[in-house]
């Protein structure tokens, strides 16, 4: 220890997380909050960081907080040192009781409906003392939320090709054409990819990984920018599915959603791809090197056998 260091307070792990807390959201009420901490014990505990450290972190006013430049600095370390604390926990739990605990699972909208029974059936069985947390994202979010320790798992499509990010394959499956009941691609089970060239294609919104999955699968059929444009989009699949009903273009669908979204709807049809038919691959992502990494490839080998009843392809 340096000389002028000898005698001087310690910060402790409680006033890191208090700072960090407030850093975050720039609001003591709204700190205190996400943190389970009374306001005063918040306040007290920021006080103390900054008599421990010596310098002021925040900037007060009677509206706003605000970090000071060496606040800024002090943030960015706290935020290191309290997510190396967690591991290290997240590290001895692993250790001393495996398969127990949280796990936090991010879910993509395009698979959470139509395979969460699946996943819970299985944690039900082979895993009840596991406390699982299902969280519904965007790919984007899910995969802020797994770097920075909000999120323990993902189950998503993939590739990522994210830095830092393990994928562990569970399988792949089919995308099937839905049209209106009367279109003349209704039905048939032989669609070459090359039919995607010229249809009204009704896609998601921007952000999901399914729309540009879509248009992928359209440009490898040589579908040109431009050709057929999309004029008319949906936030989610039933939406995007009730308008093929109402006539207004075609969509590809996952076979794992095809039961779920148009059962007892006599408006649609479904058409296959000869084959090989355009596929998409559904992984679980962890953090590279996880504590836990272990669990998680048992959790994707149990689950890849759990699919198997699913119109899917497990993967090896």
């Amino acid at each position: 220890m340096a000389a002028g260091n000898r005698g001087a307070k310690q910060p402790t792990l409680a006033q890191l997380r208090a700072f960090a807390a407030v850093a975050e959201h720039l609001h003591f009420r709204d700190a205190a909050a996400a943190i389970g901490m009374s306001q005063p014990a918040l306040s007290g505990a920021v006080s103390a960081l900054e008599e421990a450290l010596g310098v002021q972190l925040l900037e007060r006013t009677t509206r706003k907080v605000l970090l000071s430049p060496a606040g800024e600095r002090i943030a960015a370390r706290a935020r290191v040192v309290l997510e190396a604390m967690g591991g290290l926990l997240e590290e001895a739990e692993a250790v001393r009781a495996p398969f127990t605990g949280v796990l936090r699972l991010g879910v993509i909208p395009t698979v959470a409906p139509y395979l969460l029974p699946t996943v819970l059936g299985l944690f039900h069985r082979r895993y009840p003392r596991m406390d699982l947390q299902v969280h519904e994202e965007q790919t984007a979010s899910l995969l802020e939320g797994l770097s920075g320790g909000r999120l323990d798992l993902l189950l998503l499509a993939v590739p990522l090709g994210v830095p830092g990010v393990t994928e562990l394959p569970v399988f792949d499956e089919d995308f099937v054409l839905l049209t209106p009941r009367e279109h003349p691609l209704a039905g048939r089970r032989d669609i070459p990819r090359e039919e995607l060239r010229g249809l009204q294609l009704l896609l998601l919104d921007e952000g999901h990984c399914l729309r540009d999955q879509a248009l992928d699968i359209c440009r490898e059929a040589g579908r040109r920018e431009g050709g057929a444009d999309v004029t008319t989009t949906a936030a989610g699949l039933s939406t995007l599915v009730q308008l093929v009903a109402g006539g207004l273009g075609v969509t590809l669908l996952p076979r794992t959603a095809l039961r779920l979204e148009t059962t007892r709807n006599e408006y649609l049809a479904t058409g296959y791809f000869a084959e090989p038919a355009p596929t998409r691959r559904i992984a679980l992502a962890m953090r590279t090197g996880t504590a836990r990494q272990e669990e998680f490839r048992a959790v994707a080998a149990a689950l890849r056998e759990a699919v198997r009843p699913l119109p899917v392809w497990p993967t090896d």
